[in-house]
């Protein structure tokens, strides 16, 4: 079973006025992400985490519910 990733913390953009606003889900760079060209962001969830590619934002996420994180997190610490 997956996380309900309508539970994104979402904050306002900076680019949106009175008429027009935009929100976005609050996603921070994965401290294993390489460089500029090899980069994964991760949304924390209540139920587990999301994932996505930085350069390919538009096809959307991965998530996982949290036992599916924490065996991600400890297979990634091990290597």
């Amino acid at each position: 079973m997956h996380p309900d990733t309508t539970e994104l913390t979402f904050h306002k953009s900076s680019y949106s006025n009175p008429q027009n606003c935009v929100e976005v889900a609050r996603y921070r760079k994965s401290s294993h992400s390489a460089n500029a060209s090899d980069c994964v962001e991760v949304a924390d969830l209540p139920t587990g985490a999301a994932v996505r590619d930085t350069q390919n934002r538009e096809r959307g996420h991965l998530a996982f519910a949290s036992p599916e994180w924490r065996a991600f997190l400890a297979g990634v610490r091990l290597n």
